[in-house]
């Protein structure tokens, strides 16, 4: 089964599996200020550009607001999603079906280390969780393409 390890080891995403829910993570660590993740994290309209999972998204980033995302894996599909909370190190977004969270920290040697983390379920889940894909590709190409963009970025600073 799935997910068995700890979460987000060496930046491969995991995913546990439970009845009523499913909860996938990665993590990895980016050679660059927290800031210039949260740049590429808050700003909606660039997203397409720079992570390979993400068709597009519409609205704002910010807290209150509601965005509508297309992803790679559905792409039939608009998620409604709201934003939930936006802190120094923490931004939650998510839907009635579950919520992801984005964690940054600064580490001791000067990287930033980035971590996701979706949750998705409910009483209904085990009717239809069959038909929700699996995310851990699409968690590490995620994960991989923020690293890539970031430290891209910094290295032209």
């Amino acid at each position: 089964m799935a997910g068995t390890n700890t979460f987000g080891q060496n930046s491969k995403a995991s995913t546990v599996k439970k009845t009523f829910n499913r909860t996938t993570s990665v993590s990895i660590d980016i050679d660059v200020e927290p800031s210039v993740i949260w740049k590429l994290l808050t700003t909606a309209n660039d997203f397409p550009r720079w992570n390979s999972t993400v068709l597009s998204i519409e609205g704002d980033i910010k807290v209150g607001e509601k965005i509508k995302l297309k992803s790679y894996l559905d792409p039939n599909r608009t998620f409604k999603i709201k934003i939930k909370e936006i802190g120094d190190e923490t931004m939650i977004w998510g839907d009635a079906m579950g919520k992801r969270v984005y964690t940054i920290t600064k580490t001791s040697d000067g990287k930033t280390h980035f971590d996701m983390t979706e949750k998705i379920g409910g009483l209904m889940f085990p009717l239809f969780a069959n038909k929700i894909p699996d995310f851990d590709e699409s968690f590490d190409r995620f994960a991989e393409d923020l690293k890539k963009e970031a430290e891209k970025i910094a290295n032209k600073e």
